[in-house]
């Protein structure tokens, strides 16, 4: 279990340090496109930095479910919370299994219904999809990594929650898109989010702890996406070369294989 648990550390440490290093480069490189849709790209990517006061609340949240792991009073607090629960016998039922989508759902269906968010659509599936890439291309390593069974003890894949992950990242886009427009509109897809990291627990499939630190995921799952939309964009539209040239396509992916992390590369031409 101390082997897992280094590994998981050593992987914290691997992805702080690449955002890191990935912001500075970003930060010191100047870009230059003749075109004026690339120049406002460029401009937007300089612009672009990660407000890391965005960071201290998934940040606390992700320290205390790792905390969890390994503190015997967190984890006597992730048993007595369980047992709690059982001793209520709530209903089970298994909501929480569509609920962590909804505020994505909501985004879309208020933008067809003529409420607009921050983004055109376009550019909101590149964050919000962005924002489920990140989120499982970290939830789905640490699952290996930590083995942490579950309160039901159906396998090792209980920290964190991906469940947790996905509605609070789905949350944190709805609360993005409208937090500048409608402030109260963009706060009602977190209700969704905690039932169904309530119901995670309720339906004896995660310790306390793992929906916590699920939650911490979720939320920079999205931060994250906001950070990078600009970047992606970029690669996305390409340079033009000429005006008869036609744009080219980039997209870079992470995407989980084989018990590793890895990163893919579409171009069209």
């Amino acid at each position: 279990m101390k082997k897992h648990r280094q590994k998981m550390l050593i992987y914290f440490i691997v992805l702080i340090s690449a955002f890191s290093t990935l912001n500075a480069q970003n930060n010191n490189d100047t870009i230059v496109v003749q075109e004026p849709i690339h120049d406002s790209i460029t401009t937007a990517i300089q612009k672009s930095k990660l407000n890391y006061k965005s960071l201290i609340i998934p940040a606390a949240f992700i320290t205390y479910g790792v905390a969890g792991l390994t503190i015997k009073d967190l984890r006597q607090l992730n048993i007595s919370t369980r047992t709690e629960i059982n001793e209520h016998q709530p209903t089970r039922i298994n909501f929480d299994n569509y609920t962590l989508y909804a505020p994505g759902i909501m985004v879309y269906g208020l933008n067809l219904a003529g409420v607009k968010g921050k983004h055109n659509l376009r550019d909101r599936t590149i964050i919000y999809v962005s924002s489920q890439l990140i989120a499982a291309a970290i939830t789905f390593p640490l699952k290996y990594m930590v083995k942490e069974e579950r309160p039901d003890r159906s396998n090792t894949m209980s920290f964190p929650s991906g469940h947790a992950a996905t509605a609070f990242s789905n949350a944190q886009f709805m609360f993005r898109e409208y937090k500048d427009t409608n402030f109260w509109l963009s706060l009602s897809g977190y209700p969704f989010a905690i039932f169904t990291g309530v119901y995670r627990m309720l339906n004896d499939k995660h310790w306390l702890g793992d929906v916590v630190a699920g939650t911490g995921f979720g939320i920079l799952s999205t931060e994250l996406a906001y950070w990078l939309y600009p970047r992606i964009d970029h690669l996305l539209r390409g340079k033009n070369k000429t005006k008869n040239t036609s744009l080219s396509s980039t997209m870079v992916m992470p995407f989980y294989q084989n018990n590793a992390v890895r990163i893919g590369l579409i171009k069209t031409f």
